[in-house]
């Protein structure tokens, strides 16, 4: 067997018993959807920072590197300013909603209307996300190896739901902190063995072939400047409001939450740093990516990544950086699978069909539901990979700029905004998919030269742009506009709907806090069942230092484990004693499952 292919399903398999080992910490729905709230800060920052990114991110994101330099940056900065403001303002006040998903926030805002409008469009707008990085991790995986794409998907989709179904929630958060230590470590090593062929950073910027800043393809500079502010702006909104705050249920309280969007906020500075010196290095050395991989077509620059990978770095690397990219992928995916799966139980089954159910029966359901949503993913990124002329990082932007920002919008806006009447919510993504269809089918750049009187004609880059630019600039504007507008139409609610909003804008300003040493039974479990995934992972990763390689080549798979294997004994002896009265593993779950439908609103 393939020496890159035995790295894989080692990894594979090692994925499978992370789920497995965490099974027990899994009781009830609280603890399947989002660790029962007991989940420590380093465990949420590594997951928040693991959602926002994926394989695109070695191959769409990578390929927008590789064309146009520094641009693709203004993407992650902005996650990182978004989590910036999580850890100022929004994180600790995510976790003192006190729900199991954030679907239940939103019925306590808007009522339960709203909540199957937003359960069922977050479901579908979540499961194209995670069939677009699925799908960018086939394509990674068949341009190395002899696989087809098709049984990637398969292959991988499988992986991720037994994972998923085994574990739940505390296997997707174990796993992406055990997944970003890895990427990390390898990522770092690729970005200093492409400095050092280069002979620094400054020859990597000066042997750029376009403008490093903007990159090419460009005749109206003016537009790049709206799509990078465009962009930083979408990013940022995008990590702040109730749809995307499920990141932080999962935190033991209000100063977890906090420090792990603090510690989610260094990595994604520091991220695109080292992530992008490989593509901008191979753009810089004239090597053939068209001819290299000819199956790409016209996105072959989204290879560039894995070219520098099996052209520079030592043998073994190409596994190991194919094993980090599936985590990456599956940090997203199995994210959506276990989101999804919460929203369909709690939001839907529980409330709407089987008010009465048991929470033995509920975790059955809860099961089914993951494999169920499991299948749906695999089959969009089946459907995604017959679209052959697809680019995956305009896909992404299109899908988030278009489909997400409507969302958006009054889940952001009604953490503010209080007076405003139900309706409101589901009539204010009304509009914005109104915006979306007028901007995506409607708009054409012929209208956009003639109106602004173009001499030249936009080309096809700044046509995406603008699409992305306007998107989000006019859901600003008109979309969340009009939210605002309904104020006026704001005469007060039922009794029911009041003493509802009232708790929820209650909760999100009173914080959480847990005594020092309660649960620590459970934070100890946590620390000494992942300190040991963790630093078996990087024993593994130092024994491929038996490799046929030179030295150097030897001594990056001794660097890379040997940061994995610290980071594992770090967390195995940070296990605290017990103190006396705090030794029950009881579950805390708030009040997340004191949301009840009285029979009158259950329709």
């Amino acid at each position: 067997m393939d020496l890159n292919v035995s790295v894989v399903i080692i990894y594979f398999i090692f994925l499978i018993v992370i789920g497995w080992a965490f099974r027990n910490l899994t009781s009830n729905t609280s603890d399947y959807f989002r660790g029962g709230g007991n989940v420590l800060w380093w465990m949420v920052g590594a997951s928040a920072f693991m959602t926002q990114f994926s394989s695109w991110t070695f191959t769409g994101a990578a390929g927008k590197a590789y064309t146009d330099g520094l641009a693709v940056a203004f993407i992650f900065v902005g996650n990182a300013m978004g989590f910036f403001f999580n850890y100022l303002y929004f994180a600790p006040r995510f976790r003192q909603m006190r729900v199991v998903t954030v679907i239940q926030a939103l019925r306590l805002r808007f009522g339960n209307k709203n909540e199957q409008v937003f359960a069922w469009v977050s479901m579908f707008t979540t499961s194209i996300s995670a069939g677009i990085g699925l799908n960018g991790l086939a394509i990674v995986t068949s341009s190395l190896f002899d696989f087809g794409m098709e049984a990637t998907i398969i292959a991988t989709g499988l992986v991720v739901i037994v994972m998923s179904v085994t574990g739940g929630a505390w296997a997707v958060i174990a796993s992406d902190f055990m997944q970003m230590i890895v990427i990390m470590a390898v990522t770092i090593c690729c970005a200093a063995v492409g400095i050092y062929h280069a002979g620094g950073i400054t020859p990597i910027i000066q042997n750029f072939p376009n403008d490093f800043v903007a990159g090419t393809n460009l005749n109206y500079m003016s537009i790049f400047y709206i799509w990078a502010f465009s962009i930083f702006l979408k990013q940022i909104g995008l990590t702040n409001n109730i749809i995307y705050s499920y990141r932080y249920l999962v935190a033991k309280d209000s100063s977890h939450a906090r420090k792990g969007a603090l510690l989610a906020c260094v990595l994604m500075t520091l991220g695109p740093i080292i992530w992008f010196i490989p593509a901008w290095f191979m753009a810089g050395t004239g090597v053939d990516l068209a001819s290299m991989y000819p199956e790409q077509g016209a996105n072959y620059s989204e290879a560039s990544y894995l070219a520098f990978v099996k052209l520079y770095m030592p043998a073994g690397m190409v596994g190991l950086l194919v094993a980090a990219m599936f985590a990456a992928s599956m940090s997203s995916i199995d994210s959506g699978l276990n989101r999804n799966a919460g929203i369909i139980v709690k939001n839907f089954v529980q409330p709407v069909l089987f008010p009465k159910m048991s929470e033995k029966n509920l975790m059955i359901v809860s099961r089914l539901a993951s494999v169920a949503f499991g299948v749906l993913i695999v089959s969009l990124a089946l459907f995604l990979n017959s679209l052959k002329e697809l680019s995956l990082f305009d896909a992404m932007l299109y899908m988030s700029a278009l489909l997400g920002f409507p969302q958006m919008i009054p889940s952001f806006l009604g953490f503010f905004v209080r007076k405003t009447p139900d309706w409101a919510a589901w009539a204010t993504m009304l509009v914005g998919a109104v915006v979306s269809y007028v901007i995506a089918l409607v708009l054409q750049p012929a209208d956009i030269e003639y109106w602004f009187g173009l001499t030249t004609s936009l080309t096809s880059r700044e046509w995406v742009d603008l699409v992305v630019a306007i998107s989000l600039i006019s859901h600003v504007v008109i979309t969340g506009g009009f939210f605002c507008l309904t104020t006026l139409f704001y005469k007060g609610l039922s009794e029911y709907r009041e003493s509802a909003v009232e708790r929820f804008f209650t909760n999100i300003n009173t914080p959480l806090r847990k005594e020092e040493g309660e649960h620590v039974h459970l934070d100890n479990r946590q620390r000494m069942l992942l300190g040991r995934m963790v630093a078996i992972a990087g024993i593994l990763v130092m024994a491929m230092m038996a490799l046929p390689n030179p030295l150097w080549g030897r001594l990056v798979f001794l660097s890379c484990g040997a940061v994995v294997f610290f980071v594992g004994v770090m967390l195995f002896t940070a296990v605290a004693d017990v103190p006396a009265g705090h030794d029950s593993d009881e579950d805390d779950i708030d009040d997340a499952d004191d949301i009840r439908y009285p029979p009158e609103v259950r329709s």
